[in-house]
């Protein structure tokens, strides 16, 4: 799998000019290795040219996590030798060197002081249309840890919020998670209860949920390094008439976007599909984020569902379908799915109720 990749990643180079790539931290580098680097002051980078085998130069003490694999050698490097310039003789004379995204800026700026006759750019441009399209095994990747947040939401709705606090739960949530096969987290669990729930990112404190809040649960786990990211509303008690009418429109809208997902169209289109619902009734202001991001080993990635990208959807794009209404000061209310753009339509990762549920 890494071998295919990194030929992929190689033919890209040539056909760019790009003379060599470098990878340190973040999810470019397990992509292509299988190794997820600790992010330390010691530097971990995948060297990779456009013809030969990728070298990971890495701190010595770290060689051992490293699975051997094929695909690529591994030059572990010792507290007392010049790693800057392992890296720098293994990029060569390099004319065109394009860097991860996610680097230390006290590495970058060390490299391109040993290489100052290089040019420098992102490597996303290469590694973006790779890794944006699935593969049938990743889709499967996805489709478990998916399954897995489906069974947290659905023992969620058994669970008593009345009397708790936001904090309580977000807690209880994260070790569901482990229970039911994850191996860590995507990111800190936000539970959002009554006013607090109007703003998208609130992370649980110390608020008790009472009758009447709408709180919003928006979790996910990693498994082998994919990540699921689903949200689901509750209500503490019977909702209000004003908040069952505006949670109508958001599961109208949500499975609007949904149905909307084919290979061709655009991503910016299923934006505006869910947005047109919601405006025409009455609460457009009130939908503040896009629609939808993408996901994989990034919890957020490319495609990102927003008016202004023209992308065209095309079989193998994981992304979210998660729009949401924000009343500020009274209530909020999101729904998300993870779905997966197919030959000639949508599969929906997600299968726990989108609807609102009375704890």
């Amino acid at each position: 799998m890494y071998a295919n990749r990194i030929d992929r990643l190689q033919t890209a180079m040539t056909d760019t000019g790009v003379t060599a790539v470098l990878l340190s931290v973040g999810t470019d580098l397990p992509y292509f290795t299988g190794y997820e680097a600790m992010p330390l002051e010691r530097i971990t980078m995948l060297v990779v040219r456009p013809t030969g085998v990728p070298t990971l130069v890495i701190p010595e003490l770290e060689v051992p996590r490293v699975k051997v694999d094929p695909a690529f050698e591994v030059r572990g490097w010792g507290e007392m030798e010049d790693s800057i310039g392992i890296v720098v003789d293994l990029a060569g004379d390099a004319g065109l060197v394009a860097v991860g995204d996610q680097c230390w800026s006290g590495f970058l700026l060390d490299l391109q002081r040993r290489i100052p006759g290089a040019f420098w750019q992102s490597a996303t441009p290469l590694t973006l249309p790779m890794r944006m399209r699935k593969t049938a095994d990743e889709v499967e990747a996805l489709r478990a840890t998916a399954a897995s947040a489906d069974r947290v939401a659905a023992r969620l709705a058994n669970q008593p919020f009345s009397g708790r606090t936001e904090a309580d739960l977000t807690v209880w949530i994260e070790a569901a998670l482990r229970e039911e096969g994850n191996d860590g987290l995507s990111f800190q669990a936000i539970v959002a209860s009554g006013p607090n729930a109007a703003s998208p990112h609130h992370h649980g404190g110390s608020r008790v949920m009472t009758a009447g809040d709408t709180v919003v649960c928006d979790f996910g786990g990693r498994m082998g390094g994919y990540c699921s990211d689903t949200t689901r509303t509750f209500v503490v008690g019977e909702p209000s008439a004003a908040v069952a009418a505006a949670h109508a429109v958001l599961h109208s809208a949500q499975q609007a976007a949904v149905a909307a997902v084919r290979p061709g169209v655009t991503a910016e289109s299923i934006d505006r599909v869910a947005r047109q619902v919601i405006e025409e009734a009455g609460y457009g202001a009130y939908f503040i984020h896009r629609t939808g991001h993408g996901i994989g080993l990034d919890v957020h990635e490319h495609p990102y569902i927003v008016e202004g990208n023209d992308l065209i959807l095309e079989p193998g794009m994981a992304f979210s379908i998660e729009p949401g209404i924000y009343m500020p000061g009274e209530y909020g209310m999101r729904i998300e799915d993870i779905v997966v753009v197919t030959e000639d339509g949508v599969d929906n990762l997600n299968r726990s109720s989108r609807e609102l549920v009375s704890v």
